[in-house]
């Protein structure tokens, strides 16, 4: 498979440290129906729709969403779209912006506020990913033709419908939340930001 996308020279040197042996055997079965969704859509030519979402859309499913968009960009899977949203709208946390800017991502903050609007790059002549916590349903979100990817177990059980889905897949995550204000904090939240990263990079790799 050709690699499409120059990361910046910061990701492209974690990404050649991922070793898709640690994802374990469930995990490969969590993820599979994701692949079998994104190779159906990559071999009839269609638009590759992904909502990554989680209760406050704060955390996980931003750094899915970033993650999942830079994967497919690296393994030149085209016409892919990752989105993410809430069952409720607050601010992308902090703590997630620093730690995908320490694995190399480029971000500037683009508006202000309680609930501030970021750009986030991963390669120099790609467009950014743009980063703000909204609900699932928000207008900046696809309305019909994507997977909802349910990112934590909250949002799977507190979202029995999702309105446009054409597939619901959960694929859940560990809230980083749990280490706030804590010393392991900042370990926490980049051993996430790098679970989540390998796990979206291994499906990427799948398709063919």
């Amino acid at each position: 498979m050709t690699l499409e996308t120059n990361l910046f020279q910061e990701i492209q040197s974690v990404v050649t440290a991922f070793e898709f042996e640690s994802v374990t055997v469930e995990r490969k079965a969590v993820l599979q129906p994701l692949i079998d969704f994104i190779q159906e859509k990559y071999t009839s030519h269609e638009e590759i729709r992904l909502n990554l979402i989680c209760t406050h859309n704060s955390r996980r499913s931003h750094l899915s969403q970033v993650w999942a968009q830079t994967a497919a960009a690296y393994y030149g899977i085209k016409n892919v779209f990752c989105y993410s949203g809430g069952t409720e709208a607050t601010a992308l946390f902090p703590k997630v912006a620093e730690t995908l800017k320490h694995s190399g991502f480029r971000i500037q903050v683009i508006a202000d506020g309680n609930n501030p609007v970021y750009a986030i790059k991963f390669s120099e002549n790609t467009p950014p990913v743009i980063g703000f916590s909204k609900t699932y349903d928000d207008a900046f979100n696809p309305e019909s033709g994507f997977a909802a990817i349910m990112t934590c177990s909250q949002a799977d059980g507190g979202c029995p419908f999702v309105a446009g889905a054409e597939k619901r897949i959960p694929i859940t995550f560990e809230d980083p939340k749990a280490f706030d204000n804590t010393p392991e904090q900042a370990e926490k939240y980049q051993e996430r930001s790098l679970q989540i990263a390998t796990e979206m990079f291994y499906l990427f790799s799948q398709i063919k």
